[in-house]
């Protein structure tokens, strides 16, 4: 395990509604903003309104990770699977609200089944009419995957490395099979050419704006819904699981079903943020799914503090702002920096910028923490989560 993972709110029980609010306030404050006349000095453009956008659900994604990882001790690198499936939910709908490019019997098909001479409507496409019912499938699908997934290496105890290499396996296997025309889902193209969103024009900036606030509150409900998991008798059980899920099974418990719920939590949640990516992007394709995408996502938890809730956050935000910054300079180092930065960071900041910056070793959290971190280096702290969980 990577030194500095932390335990269930390991930062003050403070933070992360602090965090919450403020992702919230600051999205309607560039929200509110950007509806000023152009000529207003406090003007924010709507390039700087799609940024923030894309970072919040880029933000969602990296705290799916942070579950898995920062938590359960589960090194994904397929996540990116589940943003994918999301968006594609939600690039569905926005393709059936396009409305009629060409009609075969009594469905309306979008552009690209015109062109391959399709004859109908795939039976998969039918309820993306309806953005409830895809908004549900952008959570379900995914949670499906993950679940059924889960329950065959779970409980077949794949752990470690091969995890690893299994979830990168998944999506590498998914980008394939969408890239395939015949998929139905666009093919090499994708989606795209989106026009509106529950009837309203998704190229004005008002829907702009709109789209920030909601995908700020989404991203502040999702930490609250992850502080509120792991803030009791399941957190310390879950961090038990990661430490020593040995003697928590020798307990009575079952480790693999703690690591199955908490999987499949983040794959739903890794696939709202991909329904909100979409909308603010106007495009998806199986490119989503490569799984350089998932690295990423990882090195974000690892430079916002993993274990942290509100690193994860904080990271994706800032290497993505980074990201838009150093490719305008130089695209062709970018790639270099990233790696570099992933070394840098678990070399020199093992806790991240948030472990850093907040240092609360008064809490029973943090003792938690310290136990976990004195089990890493053989001393007899290791107890200390096993006994919180039988508590």
């Amino acid at each position: 395990m990577m030194p500095g993972a932390a335990s269930p709110s390991a930062l003050s029980p403070r933070t992360v509604p602090v965090v919450a609010g403020a992702v919230v306030l600051l999205s309607i404050l560039l929200a509110v903003l950007s509806l000023l006349p152009a000529v207003n000095p406090l003007h924010v453009s709507g390039f700087v309104v799609g940024l923030a956008g894309k970072y919040a659900a880029y933000a969602l994604l990296a705290l799916s990770v942070d579950l898995v990882w920062g938590f359960a001790g589960i090194l994904t690198l397929g996540h990116a699977a589940f943003f994918a499936l999301g968006g594609y939910a939600m690039g569905m709908y926005l393709m059936r609200e396009i409305g009629a490019r060409g009609v075969y019997g009594d469905a309306a098909l979008p552009d690209f089944m015109v062109f391959l001479s399709w004859s109908r409507l795939p039976w998969y496409w039918h309820g993306f009419s309806h953005f409830p019912f895809a908004l549900l499938m952008a959570l379900l699908v995914p949670a499906a995957l993950a679940l059924g997934f889960g329950w065959l290496a779970f409980r077949s105890r794949v752990a470690g490395v091969q995890l690893s290499i299994i979830t990168q396996a998944l999506t590498y296997a998914l980008m394939l099979a969408f890239f395939r025309n015949d998929m139905g889902f666009g093919g090499n193209n994708g989606l795209t050419d989106f026009k509106d969103i529950l009837g309203a024009d998704l190229h004005s900036p008002a829907t702009h704006a709109a789209l920030l606030v909601v995908s700020g509150l989404v991203l502040a409900g999702g930490l609250m819904l992850s502080e509120a998991l792991l803030a009791g008798r399941f957190g310390r059980l879950i961090v038990a699981v990661r430490d020593a899920e040995a003697r928590v099974r020798f307990l009575g418990y079952r480790p693999d079903h703690a690591k199955l719920l908490i999987w499949t939590v983040s794959a739903a949640m890794a696939g709202l943020g991909g329904a909100l990516y979409v909308t603010q992007v106007g495009i998806i394709n199986p490119s989503e799914f490569a799984p350089g995408n998932s690295i990423e996502a990882v090195i974000w938890v690892a430079v916002g503090g993993r274990g942290t809730l509100a690193g994860p956050v904080l990271g994706a935000i800032l290497v993505n702002g980074g990201k838009t910054l150093f490719t305008s300079l130089l695209p062709e180092l970018w790639l270099y920096a990233l790696g570099a930065l992933f070394l840098l960071t678990t070399l020199f900041l093992p806790r991240g910028i948030v472990g850093l910056l907040h240092r609360d070793r008064s809490s029973p959290a943090s003792s938690l923490r310290e136990a976990a971190l004195q089990a890493e280096a053989g001393g007899d702290g290791a107890a200390a989560p096993l006994d919180e969980v039988q508590r």
